[in-house]
């Protein structure tokens, strides 16, 4: 019996490391791709932000933060990099969807609360060997 509930929480865990690499890389991969287009200064980008009110010189600084958030989210250790990445992420995204619904793009506030989501979920999944040093319960019993 004792077998079998070891079993399954071992399950359960490589489901939630695996849940964890599959939406982190899906979440890095769209930084990458946002962090390009905003450093390079794309059509498309600058478009979106003087279209929002900011100047063009901000997709650089954030660009620059997106693609560092990258290394930051994947390299092992750093767990206090991790936390302010994770919310240096947050805050982006959530400040894009806002300054989305101030100019009345009700539908543009979509993809960036999509990302994130992606950042909580990844952030929640993570395992205890990427978080800060503050005790989280994991439902397992002491024997």
């Amino acid at each position: 019996m004792a077998d079998r509930a070891m079993v399954q929480g071992e399950q359960r865990g490589t489901g939630r490391v695996m849940g964890y690499w599959v939406v982190t890389g899906v979440l890095c991969a769209e930084l990458g791709a946002g962090g390009f287009l905003d450093v390079l200064r794309t059509h498309y980008a600058v478009g979106i932000v003087t279209r929002l009110g900011y100047p063009p010189y901000i997709l650089t600084i954030l660009g620059l933060w997106k693609l560092l958030a990258i290394p930051a989210l994947l390299a092992p250790g750093f767990t206090r990099l991790k936390e302010w990445a994770y919310a240096g992420i947050f805050f982006d995204m959530t400040g894009a969807a806002m300054s989305h619904a101030a100019c009345g793009e009700g539908k543009a506030v979509i993809a960036p609360l999509v990302i994130a989501a992606l950042a909580m979920i990844s952030w929640w999944l993570r395992p205890a060997s990427r978080r800060c040093g503050i005790a989280v319960e994991t439902g397992a019993q002491e024997a």
